[in-house]
């Protein structure tokens, strides 16, 4: 068996899962989009599989198509994690908290409130928010890119100071002598930064992991430097290993810099499994999903390859002109692979089946295809694990914890059990409490 395991995550979203037409799906109850039930069930298959930790994302504003596509999102992320913490005892709970439009009183107090429930299993994704629609759901505008990233790093130290503000042997719950906590341990934080402050302190004792644990899914410099300072781990979207490994050296590089250990830092990619008993039964599964979806990326399709495609092609493959003039467009990562697939002779409908104007590469067949998906991208160093985007959680969460989990741990590439109950155990990450002595002049002044 291998030193080095991989470790496993799940992005949990709307209550029915991650391709647009999975709340119309066979077996699936379509209200699930208001359904907390159902999300805490489909947490418990992920921790039967013993994945790390859930993902839940979020978007502050209205998106998609309400008409025939249900919002990616849960109701709430926070209000979600909750919910799954009573049901679970062991997955992570890695929710997102925009620090452009929250304060940080308010984060620091409800995601340690929720580290204290799950006895330790909390994270924050800790992102910037750039869209102008959540902007105008809080009366305000988008501020420039400095000011956005300032702002998160001012949040960032806060929070953790705030964590750190209940020191950890301060509750002495001692009846005897009638003394509760020793005051000169629970002090104010005092930190005002030029767009955020607090006073503090958090009335909060410290959970069996300490604090929560930080994530980032920014991208670019300003978010490398976020994730190299604070992050435990990154949640990322690539498309080849080559990108996926510059990805993640670019974040150790990065954790280097702050004073880290690179190897506090942990890379996640997103993988969309089709699996099914046969490649052609995994297309089929996406063909039904995509039947209302795929007439309208075909235009979409054509620009990846530079091509003028049409709508009535849907169900034959590229003509031999059309073979010889296809190329792959230099401002679309996703373009070689699927030129790639087009050049197999698929039709444009299952060259869409496929996946390849998804997010994240998909790997289409039976479970040994996702297998070798994902040991490829491990043993090449290009990832320390991977989250999971399931196109109908109903059935596909089960599918892959009996089918890939299995193929996995017999490869010796993934654990049998958790390594313990905790987030931090869970992730191998860095034990902090409070703000991270190592950062020295990146703090915020009192």
């Amino acid at each position: 068996m291998t030193e080095r395991q991989m470790t496993l995550a799940m992005q949990l979203g709307n209550g029915y899962g991650m391709q647009g037409a999975a709340w119309r799906a066979p077996g699936v109850d379509a209200s699930n989009y208001a359904n907390f039930d159902a999300q805490v069930r489909y947490a418990q298959a992920a921790e039967r599989g013993k994945f790390a930790f859930l993902f839940l994302p979020d978007f502050l504003a209205q998106s998609g198509d309400l008409d025939h596509e249900a919002p990616q999102q849960t109701l709430d992320p926070l209000m979600t994690a909750a919910a799954v913490a009573r049901g679970t005892s062991h997955i992570g709970l890695v929710a997102t908290a925009s620090t452009t439009f929250n304060e940080p009183f308010n984060i620091a107090r409800q995601f340690k409130a929720l580290d204290v429930m799950s006895h330790g299993r909390m994270g924050w994704n800790a992102v910037t928010t750039s869209d102008p629609g959540s902007a105008a759901n809080f009366g305000r505008q988008i501020a420039p890119r400095p000011e956005r990233y300032q702002r998160a790093h001012e949040t960032i130290q806060i929070v953790q100071a705030l964590w750190g503000s209940w020191e950890e042997d301060a509750w002495l719950k001692d009846t005897e002598n009638g003394r509760f906590a020793d005051p000169a341990k629970i002090q104010p934080v005092d930190l005002q930064g030029k767009y955020v402050a607090s006073r503090g302190p958090l009335p909060i004792p410290p959970s069996e992991q300490g604090q929560p644990v930080i994530f980032s899914a920014g991208g670019g410099q300003n978010g490398l430097e976020l994730a190299g300072r604070y992050a435990s781990g990154v949640i990322g979207a690539v498309f080849t290993i080559e990108d996926a490994r510059a990805q993640r050296e670019a974040i150790r590089d990065s954790a280097r810099r702050a004073g880290r250990d690179p190897d506090e830092v942990k890379f996640f990619a997103g993988v969309m499994p089709a699996i099914g008993a046969t490649k052609r039964a995994a297309l089929d599964r996406r063909v039904a999903l995509g039947e209302q979806t795929f007439p309208a990326r075909v235009s979409y399709l054509g620009s990846m390859l530079g091509l003028d495609l049409k709508v009535d092609q849907l169900d034959q493959p590229l003509n031999p002109a059309q073979l010889a003039a296809a190329h792959a467009s230099p401002f679309d990562p996703r373009s070689p692979r699927a030129l790639e697939i087009a050049r197999e002779g698929w039709t444009i409908r299952d060259v869409l089946a496929h996946g390849v104007i998804d997010y994240h590469p998909t790997s289409v067949g039976p479970a040994s295809v996702t297998a070798d998906h994902m040991q490829e991208w491990f043993e090449a160093d290009a990832v320390d694990g991977f989250w999971l985007l399931f196109d109908v959680y109903e059935d596909a969460i089960d599918t892959f914890v009996d089918e890939v989990v299995p193929l996995l741990q017999e490869r010796g590439l993934y654990h049998l059990d958790y390594e313990g109950p905790t987030l931090r155990d869970n992730l191998g990450a860095h034990q902090q409490y409070g703000l991270d002595p190592r950062l020295g002049s990146g703090r915020l002044r009192q």
